[in-house]
């Protein structure tokens, strides 16, 4: 069983809490099937995250994540790159959330050196296939999916089969669902917090 250990100053949670769009349900608040998956959750991590726990105000929402999630937990891209391209993604729409999250799942649950957890969200990996994806990635959330033969062929030519790339995609979809959804709900982070890189505007 996973679990997480995660350190939050009481305070600033509550103040945050207070900032919130889109309540975060409690589990012992749930009933039906939110309560049911909740319960999955539970089990699994040892705790619901505040992101579940937003889902959770629609059993269908939530379902649906952790269906997509759980499918593709069991793709041939492996848990190592789902991370990676998930902090690609998540610097691409500068989801604080998910940044956090997926910071801390990719170093103390998957074992990913904080080195590559920091160039990936910049796109970059020392594993030239894995940058490919990486780059295929920010391609695909930079021009809304509308990728040409050129970024296509880039990624296959990296060694990913055509199954593969619409792994990447599958990914990239997934991790846009959960960087708007947090966005919109200000989701309180209950993980180490990581920030989105400054960007510099060209003068």
């Amino acid at each position: 069983m996973l679990h997480f250990c995660i350190v939050n100053n009481d305070k600033q949670k509550l103040n945050k809490q207070n900032m919130t769009r889109l309540k975060a349900l409690s589990p012992e608040e749930a009933t039906g099937k939110t309560k049911e998956l909740f319960n999955g959750v539970q089990s699994k991590l040892g705790m619901v995250p505040n992101m579940m726990r937003t889902m959770g105000n629609s059993p269908a929402v939530l379902e649906g994540y952790l269906n997509l999630s759980g499918a593709l937990g069991h793709g041939t891209l492996g848990a190592k790159t789902g991370e990676l391209i998930a902090l690609a993604v998540a610097e691409s729409n500068a989801c604080n959330y998910c940044l956090s999250a997926h910071s801390f799942i990719g170093e103390k649950l998957v074992g990913i050196d904080t080195q590559a957890l920091t160039a990936a969200r910049e796109g970059n990996s020392k594993n030239a296939k894995v940058d490919a994806a990486l780059k295929f990635a920010q391609v695909l959330v930079s021009k809304r999916g509308a990728v040409n033969d050129a970024d296509v062929k880039a990624v296959k030519e990296a060694g990913y089969s055509d199954g593969e790339v619409g792994e990447i995609v599958a990914h990239v979809a997934l991790n846009i669902f959960t960087n708007y959804l947090n966005i919109t709900a200000q989701t309180v982070i209950d993980f180490p917090e990581v920030n989105a890189f400054e960007k510099v505007s060209a003068l």
